[in-house]
């Protein structure tokens, strides 16, 4: 009688010590005050994720397991400490976790999603399971989010619905806010995930059961062969391990394999810091770190610039080395980057893998300390001819600071208007993720409005005539970035899109803009409207489905059924019809 009384209380005190949702509470540096009804929906939440204690206690211990890894790489890409509770609601920490729509792994990313993060998927493996991957996949797409809104609440909303469609369900961002209030009418996304830390926060403490440590492979092993070299079961690395789909690991990148360690086996642990440091002698690369290989690129490696894919040179790499990384020819390495065979190259910089562009993405560009004509081509993606021949009888030696050097042709440069003339625009104007079609950057009349009369008509700037050299891009003036200020608040300003201001100035989204800095604002290209409210759109070499879908705000099935597509396939050149407002 004692112990089956004993039995019916589980559930009850298992409620009772729920913890209790807060009034307020800090997540990613917001103070979030929560109101009772909404305290009431996630209350409701952190009780159903808390109720039975066998099931509760196996996600804590995975936890404990697997938040080491993702804080550190959390840490190292800025992301807040918080989101780590999010693969909790994703996945429960499942590594071959597949949702009713085919997301898949610890952060459940779908398969174009993942590709476009540079995750390598196919059948040999799935980088989506692997818990280092994956979770900088994670961390670079809510940062890449964050940097849109400057607001780490809708960057973990878009997270769910993307940014196109979080842009289009509110009318008001709390850009930068550091005060929030969380209502019933929050998005269910951002509240289930409070339950999760609520639930969670006070529980993951202690030490693992079972500890994982990171064996950087840089051979075409086998998990047997790990086994053997480790000392471990392989039935164990198989079970943390489920991202390997074939017998062998590719040796196209550095992969992390992770090695199980219960209790203090030191034997293990030897084994490991062993394999990493020959790694890093032999490699020159930091141990634990995943490089690019041979066409599979990770977003860290490799970036676009001017249109032009450009991969990183790692410390103790020559050119030879470079070439045979990125998969071509060190003759055409050397020729893509104006080099010759005895230049050194620079850790940390980017080198070209095709040729560069004849024309810069913005005007002009004003020198710092120790720059030359071949640092800034390199900068821009421009061939250094070129920029010679933009910037007649200027030295190739290290040039002044304060220089105008010329990326485009002297004929068509338009001058810059100085920033005191940056007239700020209407604000309230619809905001889109690609710059409208027909819309054009107006500027006001330069009149005090009093409230309630009526708003002048506002006057069409006049934009520098084109001259036969059609792909030279064409500028109403720039606009110098204030203290505070983000990329995403500049686009709004001026109604054009995020992705057109970043292209246009060759921006990074992760690193994001200064103050000071100088950003040129293009005259928005006139897209050729056809019958129906479509748009049509021209496929750049490095569009995907999803690049062009997350421009336009719709879905790629939207962009299939519109085009007759039957897969993901996308060719440079290619016209594409996109509806102007799907609904």
């Amino acid at each position: 009688m004692i112990r089956l009384t004993a039995l019916l209380l589980v559930p009850v005190l298992s409620t009772a010590q729920s913890p209790q949702v807060p009034h307020k509470m800090q997540v990613a540096g917001i103070t979030l005050s929560i109101r009772d009804d909404a305290r009431r929906e996630i209350q409701k939440d952190v009780d159903a994720l808390t109720q039975y204690p066998k099931y509760f206690d196996v996600k804590v211990e995975r936890a404990k397991t697997y938040f080491p890894i993702i804080e550190q790489i959390f840490k190292d890409e800025r992301v807040p400490d918080d989101f780590k509770y999010l693969v909790l609601q994703e996945s429960a920490l499942i590594a071959d976790a597949v949702s009713v729509s085919n997301a898949v792994g610890f952060w459940q990313f779908k398969d174009f999603t993942a590709t476009e993060m540079g995750l390598r998927v196919d059948n040999e493996v799935d980088e989506r399971m692997n818990i280092v991957s994956s979770t900088r996949a994670a961390a670079r797409y809510l940062k890449k989010n964050n940097y849109y809104f400057n607001n780490w609440l809708y960057a973990l909303q878009a997270y769910q619905m993307g940014a196109g469609a979080v842009q289009r369900t509110y009318t008001d961002y709390e850009s930068g806010a550091r005060h929030m209030e969380i209502t019933s009418n929050t998005y269910w996304y951002v509240k289930k995930f409070l339950a999760h830390k609520v639930a969670f926060e006070g529980a993951v403490t202690g030490m693992p059961e079972v500890k994982l440590l990171t064996f950087t492979n840089h051979k075409r092993k086998t998990l047997s062969d790990i086994a053997r070299e480790i000392d471990v079961s392989e039935e164990k690395l198989a079970e943390y391990n489920k991202w390997i789909r074939k017998t062998h690991i590719p040796d196209d990148r550095k992969y992390a394999v992770m090695i199980p360690v219960e209790g203090k086996e030191k034997t293990v642990y030897a084994a490991v810091a062993k394999n990493n440091e020959a790694l890093q002698q032999s490699l020159g690369g930091s141990p634990g770190k995943v490089e690019a290989r041979s066409g599979y690129a990770t977003a860290n490696d490799v970036k676009i610039i001017n249109g032009i894919p450009a991969i990183r040179a790692e410390a103790g790499e020559n050119a030879a080395a470079v070439a045979k990384r990125a998969a071509i020819g060190l003759s055409a390495f050397l020729k893509f980057n104006d080099l010759s065979i005895s230049d050194p190259l620079t850790a940390g910089a980017y080198y070209y893998t095709r040729k560069k562009n004849t024309q810069g993405a913005v005007a002009q560009h004003v020198t710092g300390k120790d720059e030359t004509l071949w640092s800034i081509s390199q900068q821009y993606g421009v061939q250094l001819r070129r920029v010679k021949k933009f910037n007649p009888g200027v030295s190739q030696s290290r040039l002044p600071e304060g220089m105008v050097v010329n990326l485009i042709s002297n004929s068509t440069a338009h001058q810059p208007t100085n920033a005191e003339q940056v007239v700020e625009l209407n604000t309230e104007e619809t905001f889109s993720w690609v710059t409208p079609a027909t819309d054009r950057v107006e500027v006001p009349v330069v009149e005090s409005l009093v409230e309630n009369q009526a708003v002048p008509v506002l006057q069409e700037p006049e934009w520098p005539t084109v001259n036969n050299e059609a792909v030279t891009p064409q500028f109403s003036h720039q606009h110098v970035v204030a203290a505070g200020e983000t990329l995403y608040g500049i686009a709004k300003k001026y109604n054009i899109g995020v992705m057109d201001l970043a292209g246009w100035n060759n921006l990074n989204l992760e690193q994001g803009i200064k103050p000071g800095q100088v950003l040129s604002i293009r005259k928005p290209e006139e897209n050729s409207i056809p019958a129906e409210g479509f748009i049509i759109y021209e496929v750049k070499s490095t569009d995907t489905l999803y690049s062009v879908a997350r421009q336009h705000g719709v879905t790629i099935k939207q962009l299939m059924d519109w085009n007759g597509k039957t897969d993901f396939t996308l060719s440079a050149g290619e016209k594409l019809k996109i509806q102007r407002h799907p609904r």
